[in-house]
């Protein structure tokens, strides 16, 4: 990819070239349905794909067009109910009348949403996009004050939950107030079934590809999460590039598994709406590829349950994190569940451990695994880890995604080449429209010619990248992104709280755990448990410690940084 090693390297997708010419032309020549080229995107050159369509709408229109009776979601339960892709198109449509007629809402309007993963929750979203308002997913695990920031972050027309979610949300100052009403997802939906057949067409509205479709929410350096802002160009192309990458690794692979001819492509949608990758499998690759979704009775995720479900309704595929793979591989009754027609591993988030590679191999020999490192602001695009760059560079996080540039640079913004570590750049057709309502942190998080800084250390080697460190201190806590800043604030606004910090440690099957230092105010008295519920009482579940240490003092340099590299190192303690 360079001429020699001290060049200045660029990674960019050349899976392609692994192809016989014949069947390169088929999918990447013109007229094929991965042909790309360079493009403008919102003022910078982007390599896009040529045969797309030109909103997320789009992509359930062509699936009821090509294949209207094939199931899109099997919602289980005592009960199991099936939709196929035209009965789905039609709820959403009947959802958008209600919507519109309701609420209101039309294009650019703010639609928000805090619930577990369901139908109703998928309806809403196609219903809000087809509209060409912008859907608002609310992290569903959020306490109240966080749901409260993020609605008066993006300022919603309406909001809608289910269950605790959504009793947490009407517990937010701005739907308590009497500011906003945030309405149940049932009623909802017994409001589009009652209507006769709905007038409105999925894609009546007239929507920009470059258009905003989606806000999810991540954290940085700052205590309050961002509202990372999505185009309908980025979730089409999440789907497309996905698609290419896995023809090319299951085209060029040997010994693979192969779904049997008799079975549709299945998967449990196992990541939460309110995230990338649930959402965008959801809305891209499912409608792209006739990929049907298991959406799990409401309920905590359990490995016999997951592994139960995948014999049940003959999954052949699965997608989640290294913590799900880890539980399921690990049951003492795996081999009581059919596998043998699981074909592919998606992933995302975290590096595979070299023994969960091995535990594959041997008990589902075959496989085609897929990793990679992305983010929220590219639509979890970035490096696509697969075939020959699992086989050598395991530890790594792959070569560039399809249509994606990556790059790593000095803090003078140079390019650096090969083996030196820098800050990793992202730029592709798939990099985020920004932060809504925050253009300072926008600013910040992209260069004018629109390469996204990561935040994040890495080095590449033979082609692929390596990550060497966050530089957001950033905790992969079982496929959850854990930012130490949220939790160090609201540690020390405890009375009895003088200093803390907080760093990601070591967990078998998560990755990694959170761990807090505490330095209580002189005279103080405190238990691990009296901080941990104080943290329970702001944040999210997944953000409260599972370890808590206290000390005297933590440590600092000259500057007043903490150095967290000492708190690293210090012996695990409960």
């Amino acid at each position: 990819m360079t001429e020699t090693q001290s060049a200045p390297v660029t990674l960019r997708w050349r899976g392609d070239r692994r192809l016989d010419q014949g069947m390169r032309d088929l999918l990447c020549g013109p007229g094929g349905a991965f042909e790309r080229r360079i493009e403008d995107v919102l003022g910078a050159p982007a390599e896009v794909f040529v045969q797309r369509v030109g909103s997320i709408p789009a992509m359930l229109e062509a699936a009821v067009a090509r294949e209207p009776d094939t199931t899109y979601l099997l919602l289980d339960g005592p009960e199991p109910e099936t939709l196929s892709f035209a009965q789905t198109e039609r709820l959403a449509r009947a959802y958008a009348e209600v919507l519109a007629a309701r609420y209101g809402i039309g294009s650019g309007d703010r639609v928000a949403v805090a619930a577990a993963n369901g139908r109703e929750h998928l309806l809403l979203l196609w219903a809000t996009l087809s509209l060409g308002a912008i859907a608002v997913g609310l992290n569903g695990w959020w306490a109240p004050a966080e749901l409260d920031h993020g609605l008066r972050l993006t300022e919603p027309k309406a909001a809608f939950g289910l269950g605790r979610p959504l009793e947490r949300l009407r517990a937010s100052e701005t739907v308590s107030s009497g500011a906003l009403t945030a309405d149940s997802l049932d009623d909802l939906h017994a409001a589009a079934v009652a209507l006769g057949e709905p007038i409105r067409a999925l894609t009546g509205t007239p929507i920009g590809e470059d258009d905003p479709a989606l806000i999810m929410f991540t954290s940085g350096t700052t205590n309050r999460p961002k509202g990372v802002t999505l185009s309908h160009r980025n979730v089409v192309h999440f789907g497309m590039f996905g698609g290419i990458g896995g023809a090319v690794a299951a085209l060029t692979g040997t010994g693979l598994r192969q779904v049997p001819p008799d079975l549709q492509r299945t998967s449990i949608l196992a990541n939460p709406l309110f995230h990338v990758s649930g959402a965008c499998v959801a809305l891209s690759n499912a409608t792209l590829y006739g990929l049907r979704l298991v959406i799990l009775d409401r309920g905590k995720w359990d490995a016999e349950r997951a592994l139960e479900i995948t014999d049940r309704y003959r999954l052949t595929q699965w997608t989640g994190v290294p913590t799900h793979f880890w539980r399921m591989l690990n049951h003492p009754d795996f081999e009581k569940y059919s596998t043998d027609q699981v074909t592919v591993i998606g992933s995302g988030g975290a590096t595979f451990a070299p023994e969960l590679l091995r535990l594959f191999a041997r008990k589902m020999p075959g496989l085609q695994i897929t990793n990679g490192y992305g983010m929220t602001e590219t639509t979890g695009s970035g490096t696509f880890l697969n075939g020959l760059e699992m086989d050598g560079h395991p530890a790594s996080v792959g070569a560039a995604a399809p249509t994606v540039e990556v790059q790593v640079r000095d803090e003078s913004g140079n390019v650096l080449p090969e083996g030196e570590v820098g800050e990793i750049h992202v730029r592709s057709a798939s990099v985020f429209l920004g932060y809504w309502n925050d253009p300072d942190a926008t600013a910040k998080a992209l260069t004018p010619d629109r390469w996204y800084r990561s935040g994040d250390y890495g080095r590449v080697v033979e082609g692929v990248l390596y990550l060497e460190s966050r530089m957001r201190d950033l905790i992969l806590r079982g496929g959850e992104n854990v930012y130490p800043i949220e939790i160090e604030y609201r540690l020390v606004e405890h009375p009895g709280i003088a200093d803390a910090a907080v760093i990601g440690v070591p967990h078998e099957s998560l990755g990694q755990e959170v761990k807090a230092f505490v330095v209580a105010e002189p005279g103080t008295s405190l238990t691990p448990d009296e901080v941990r519920t104080w943290v329970a009482d702001g944040l999210a579940a997944f953000k409260v410690p599972a370890q808590v240490e206290f000390l005297d003092a933590l440590p600092y340099n000259e500057t007043g940084k903490v150095l967290k590299r000492l708190l690293e190192d210090r012996p695990t303690s409960a």
